[in-house]
């Protein structure tokens, strides 16, 4: 395709550089405010120049566009070979890897275990909101654990050591 493509290419430079050394300029562009100035020259026409055999030969390989047609299949990866066995191995690839990857991996986000057991602290509150009225305490309180049943170390057994509040 790409050697098509190239010797088109170079056909099209040698039409092109023909016919511009022999015609006039097809359009002056003027700067001035004189709609009547401009020249156009409307009788140009492509020269035909003979095709090269190496562009026939190309077009010739290339005439058959048929889809179906073997020497215009161009394999996914999956088979070099066998063209039936490349498309299915191409859609189960996609399948598993697309849907079911996708899908599955979408569920198992979506119902994985709470793992920072934010669920569990949230409902664990509100029971001890509801323990906290039921028996009259206040709902917040200073002091998370009672005071009295705190031990705390002496001052001879801190010593010199810093404490920072």
């Amino acid at each position: 395709m790409a050697t098509l493509l190239r010797s088109i290419v170079r056909q099209g430079r040698i039409i092109s550089t023909a016919a511009v050394r022999r015609q006039i300029p097809a359009c002056f562009i003027s700067t001035s405010n004189k709609k009547k100035d401009v020249i156009t020259h409307t009788d140009v026409t492509p020269m035909e120049s003979p095709k090269s055999e190496e562009l026939k030969q190309l077009e010739k390989h290339f005439a058959n566009d048929d889809p179906d047609d073997l020497q215009n299949w161009v394999p996914f990866g999956f088979h070099d070979t066998d063209r039936d066995l490349d498309r299915f191995l191409k859609n189960m690839t996609m399948f598993f890897f697309i849907t079911i990857g996708m899908c599955g991996s979408a569920f198992i986000l979506a119902y994985q275990p709470d793992h920072k057991l934010q669920d569990w602290s949230v409902r664990e509150a509100y029971l001890e909101l509801e323990r906290r009225e039921r028996n009259g305490l206040p709902l917040i309180d200073r002091n998370m654990l009672d005071p009295a049943t705190v031990e705390l170390p002496s001052d001879e057994e801190l010593g010199d050591t810093d404490i920072i509040i």
